[in-house]
C-alpha cells in the first residue's frame, strides 16, 4: 500500500445532488438472493414512503453525531461507515455500511444521532421522511419487524467488532474484518471469484480494529507475505480463505435472506 492510502478523507458535510430515482419495483437490490422478497402491498407502501434519492460524494458526512435529521436512508450504491470521534480527535469506526443497510434510525428513537456516518465512496441513497416512519409501524407490521431486524443486525455487527477489538490479536482482528466484509459483498454479488473491490485505506482498517497505523501496516504485510491475501489498488483478493478463518477463529455462518427497506 502506498503512503497516500494511509490518510483518510474527513467529511465536512453532506454534498447531495439529485439523481434519477430508481422505482422500488426495479430496485437492483431486489434481484439479489441476499434480500427477502417483498409482497406487492409492501412494495407499494415503500414506493409511497420513499421521498427521493441522493447521490453523495466520497468523504461527506450523511449524518452527524449530536444532530437531528429529518430523513432516514437506505444505502443503494457505494460504501459508508459509522463512526465516533473522541475528544482527542481519535476516530473509532463502529462498522461499515454496504448496500441495503438502513441509516438514521437513532434519530427517530433518541431525537439526535449518537454517531456519525461518512460516505467512503461516491454513493446513492434512498431517502425516507423520518416523520412517516410511524405509519410504517402502524400500517405494515411486517416491514416494522424488518426495521427492528435491521436495528438488531446493526447491533450484532458492532458486537462482532467489539469482540474482535477486545479479544483477538492484531492478525485475528484484521483477518476477521477482511472475511466479514468479503462475505457481505458475496451476498451482494460484488465478488468475482476470490476478488472484490476494497476502498478501505490502512487508516480505515486501523480505526475499525483499534490498532495503530504502524501496527496495521505491519500486520497487513504479514498477511500478504504469508500469501493469505493480496491487497492494493482498491482490490482485495483472498488467497487462503481457510487460513484467514483460522486466524480469525470464525468459520462463518450460513447466509440467509435478510430484509431491507
Amino acid at each position: 500500500m502506498s503512503e497516500s492510502e494511509n490518510t483518510p478523507s474527513r467529511g465536512t458535510g453532506t454534498v447531495p445532488t439529485r439523481a434519477l430515482p430508481v422505482p422500488c419495483a426495479r430496485c437492483p437490490l431486489r434481484r439479489l438472493p441476499a434480500f427477502r422478497a417483498f409482497t406487492e402491498a409492501e412494495l407499494a407502501f415503500v414506493q409511497g414512503f420513499k421521498a427521493g434519492e441522493l447521490t453523495v460524494t466520497a468523504g461527506s458526512d450523511v449524518l452527524l453525531a449530536g444532530h437531528n435529521n429529518a430523513q432516514v436512508f437506505t444505502l443503494l450504491r457505494g460504501w459508508a461507515f459509522r463512526y465516533i470521534l473522541l475528544p482527542d480527535g481519535g476516530r473509532q469506526i463502529l462498522n461499515f455500511v454496504l448496500p441495503g443497510d438502513f441509516l438514521g434510525l437513532q434519530t427517530s428513537v433518541f431525537d439526535v444521532m449518537e454517531h456519525s456516518v461518512e460516505v467512503l465512496t461516491d454513493a446513492q441513497l434512498c431517502v425516507f421522511p423520518r416523520k412517516e416512519l410511524w405509519s410504517l409501524y402502524r400500517d405494515q407490521p411486517g416491514l416494522a419487524f424488518d426495521v427492528t431486524w435491521l436495528a438488531a443486525h446493526e447491533e450484532a455487527l458492532v458486537d462482532d467488532n467489539l469482540a474482535s477489538v477486545g479479544r483477538r490479536n492484531a492478525l485475528g482482528r484484521i483477518a476477521f474484518l477482511l472475511l466479514h466484509l468479503f462475505r457481505r459483498l458475496e451476498g451482494l454479488a460484488q465478488v468475482a471469484g476470490d476478488t472484490c473491490d476494497f476502498p478501505l485505506t490502512q487508516q480505515h482498517i486501523a480505526d475499525a480494529t483499534g490498532l495503530s497505523l504502524v501496527h496495521t501496516n505491519k500486520t497487513l504485510r504479514r498477511l500478504v507475505r504469508g500469501k493469505l491475501v493480496e491487497l492494493g489498488g482498491g482490490r482485495l483478493r483472498l488467497l487462503r480463505r481457510d487460513g484467514l478463518e483460522q486466524l480469525a477463529g470464525d468459520p462463518g455462518r450460513e447466509p440467509r435472506p435478510r430484509p431491507f427497506i
